[in-house]
């Protein structure tokens, strides 16, 4: 039903300023009432992390922050869902306004900074949904005035990974200063220590994900993906979103504006980080593929560098949920005629082709 109402809503949600259209769309999903999990074909299943997937289209995370609603998320079609981030202590991320639509590039910049109601608000919502089907999975950083970020991650993944299905940890936002000098070989091989370590002194069998940024160098991921394999990462997310502003943006002005920019203009090179990762790991460590999904040939392109799951959030402000179903269905034709039963017999297929660029 929202899927089918949205062409109708979405111009009076693009009146409004995106934090609040956004804030008025998750007051929407809490009102709606629990209901059974959609059954997917099950050609789309994906065995992953010791889980089956029903599907492989994900949501991700910084759409549902506080883990506010992630039934109603996963009933609109989600294969998974990823809440938060979440930060130990509440924080207010950075000044508004600081979501901006590039509708001409069906584009988003935004630099929320993290904001967080904080660790004990997000670790009791989870609480409340033990039991509940479907899978959910939690990102996790660091409050940006803390004075021992490693902590930080480790009291996140304590209180957290009994509650979820996977935690990511996320070291590359670009909103809050001196993230991303996590992903440095020497922090991150302490960080994914302590993490893994924390996860395991709680009991907890979830897994352990990597989130990336784009903009990195190559000789950089060589060493993340050498560290990610030695502490014992169980999937590497690429990617994040990217500090770059490509040339072909039509919407320069907006352009000028700082913080991450996703959407289809990321497509390009968090694919082209996404295959040469593949390239690095081979079927080792599997992959979740980010960044301007917007459709099923997105998807699949996806699938072809090298992820066995794919995650959006961008193209959802310009295509509203039903976009879900439509990548899903896409995806069926595509193997059809691939012909293909499995998604597992293409990952990676294009990765060599698309390391070099989209």
């Amino acid at each position: 039903m929202i899927g089918a109402a949205f062409p109708l809503v979405r111009p009076l949600l693009h009146r409004l300023d995106a934090e609040r259209a956004h804030d008025l769309t998750l007051r929407a999903l809490a009102l709606m009432p629990p209901g059974n999990l959609p059954a997917d074909d099950p050609r789309l299943a994906v065995e992953l992390l010791g889980r089956r997937f029903p599907n492989p289209v994900g949501l991700a995370a910084g759409f549902d922050k506080g883990a506010r609603v992630p039934d109603a998320l996963l009933g609109l079609g989600f294969g998974f869902v990823e809440v938060g981030g979440v930060v130990p202590q509440p924080q207010p991320g950075n000044p508004q306004p600081r979501v901006f639509r590039l509708t001409a590039d069906r584009a988003v910049i935004n630099r929320y900074g993290l904001n967080s109601e904080g660790l004990a608000v997000v670790t009791a919502r989870l609480k409340a949904r033990a039991g509940r089907p479907g899978i959910v999975g939690v990102n996790i950083g660091a409050n940006k005035d803390s004075a021992d970020r490693l902590a930080d991650y480790a009291a996140c993944t304590a209180a957290l990974a009994p509650l979820v299905d996977f935690v990511t940890v996320n070291v590359s936002s670009p909103n809050t200063p001196g993230l991303r000098d996590l992903q440095g070989e020497a922090f991150l091989d302490e960080l994914l220590a302590r993490t893994v370590e924390a996860r395991d002194a709680a009991g907890a069998a979830a897994a352990i994900l990597l989130k990336i940024a784009p903009d990195m160098a190559l000789d950089a991921l060589d060493a993340v993906c050498a560290t990610a394999r030695r502490r014992g990462v169980q999937a590497l997310v690429v990617s994040n979103t990217t500090v770059a502003r490509p040339a072909s943006l039509v919407e320069q002005g907006l352009a000028r504006e700082t913080g991450g920019l996703s959407g289809r203009p990321l497509f390009g090179p968090a694919t082209r980080m996404l295959a040469q990762a593949r390239l690095r790991l081979g079927r080792d460590l599997p992959l979740i593929g980010v960044g301007g999904v917007d459709s099923a040939e997105a998807a699949w392109t996806k699938i072809l560098a090298g992820a066995s799951l794919v995650q959006l959030y961008s193209a959802l402000v310009y295509d509203g949920p039903g976009l879900v179903g439509r990548i899903k269905a896409g995806l069926l034709q595509r193997m059809h005629g691939e012909g293909v039963t499995s998604l597992r017999e293409v990952v990676g297929r294009g990765a060599a082709d698309l390391a070099q660029g989209v």
